[in-house]
């Protein structure tokens, strides 16, 4: 018994008989967006410090041609425990490679491969609900929207904004929510609609952004990887407002630019760091559940929106509204409120939504 107590704490502490728990974390794009890959990266650093495992981390670039071999070279190899890729981009290569290395055991987060082809059990799936978190940024835009207690709102417009990185499901499932969440709290409000078509083109971004500014929004939401950091600095030009995405961009501005800040309201979480580090936890513990997708929402703190000092600073002129999100959010975990998911979505109903804003 005493030996058995002793292997398992090892085995939490990350470490086996064999070594510590080796996790390669492949990168389709570059690190330094301040969004989405920062943040995959982050909960693998935290998995590294809390827990002992040894990571490396490999940017693969933008370049599609990279993946495939680079994939399946770190397979190849048999070296790590776990390899963890991420989006809807390595679906169809991961499909391909996982089963020719049945014993390696993967990690795809922010989206899901399809099980129903088989030979797929050594990969356990990641999804975001983030309809859910932005269903709380739309509902939070068009309250500040609307009131005259803002610095920079405009409320005779009531008009805001959406800058997406692709017309792809998973953003569409951003804006959906964004969209809903709006038109909970005035059934009226207004949002403009641009998608940039590029991740990693922040001055593309600002320039979508200014126009939507132009326009009369008074609130743009950034969910555009890299590109959407041009939202944050258009609002900062602008005096207007921006909502950012995946990382809490107040603090990661916070020693660079406090304009940016300023001009931030909060930031919707997508919690991958967090969900990444939980399913490493979970798989050294023997727990994780390969073979299956798992959806990460409010309830599973899988989304939300960032809460810090700044956020807490903007909201000090109108407290009411942090009460009526926390209703709402409250609200959405309870199953009162249903958040609807592009996912699924005809293009007929996508665009009946989306015109349905339409200024």
């Amino acid at each position: 018994m005493k030996k058995l107590l002793v292997i398992l704490m090892v085995v939490l502490l990350g470490i086996t008989l064999f070594g510590k728990v080796k996790v390669a974390l492949l990168i389709n794009g570059t690190l330094g967006d301040k969004s989405f890959f920062d943040s995959a990266a982050r909960g693998v650093k935290w998995a590294e410090e809390k827990l002992g495992v040894e990571a490396k981390i490999i940017e693969m670039s933008y370049n599609p041609t990279e993946w495939e071999p680079t994939l399946e070279d770190i397979s190849d190899l048999g070296e790590y425990d776990l390899i963890i890729v991420g989006t809807w981009q390595m679906v169809e290569l991961l499909q391909r490679i996982a089963p020719m290395y049945p014993d390696q055991k993967y990690i795809i987060y922010d989206d899901a491969v399809d099980y129903s082809q088989g030979n797929l059990d050594n990969v356990y799936s990641i999804t975001y609900k983030q309809n859910e978190g932005s269903f709380l940024a739309g509902a939070m835009a068009a309250m500040v929207s609307k009131s005259d207690k803002f610095k920079y709102s405009l409320p005779d417009k009531k008009i805001i904004g959406f800058l997406g990185g692709m017309d792809i499901p998973v953003i569409n499932d951003f804006l959906v929510g964004y969209i809903e969440g709006a038109k909970y709290i005035d059934p009226d409000m207004k949002v403009l609609i641009s998608y940039v078509g590029v991740w990693n083109d922040p001055a593309k971004g600002k320039e979508f952004t200014l126009s939507m500014y132009r326009q009369g929004a008074d609130v743009v939401f950034a969910v555009a990887g890299e590109t959407g950091n041009g939202v944050l600095a258009a609002a900062k030009d602008m005096d207007r407002w921006a909502i950012g995405v995946d990382s809490d961009m107040q603090l990661l501005y916070e020693e660079k630019d406090m304009d940016i800040v300023k001009h931030t309201i909060t930031s919707m979480l997508k919690n991958v760091d967090y969900s990444l580090y939980k399913s490493i936890e979970m798989f050294i513990e023997g727990k994780l559940p390969f073979g299956k997708a798992e959806a990460w929402g409010l309830k599973e703190k899988g989304v939300g929106l960032a809460d810090n000092k700044y956020f807490q600073q903007v909201m000090s002129v109108d407290p009411w509204i942090l009460i009526k999100l926390k209703d709402i959010e409250l609200g959405i975990i309870r199953g009162d409120i249903k958040v609807p998911t592009a996912y699924g979505m005809s293009n007929e109903e996508l665009n009946k939504i989306r015109n349905s804003v339409r200024p």
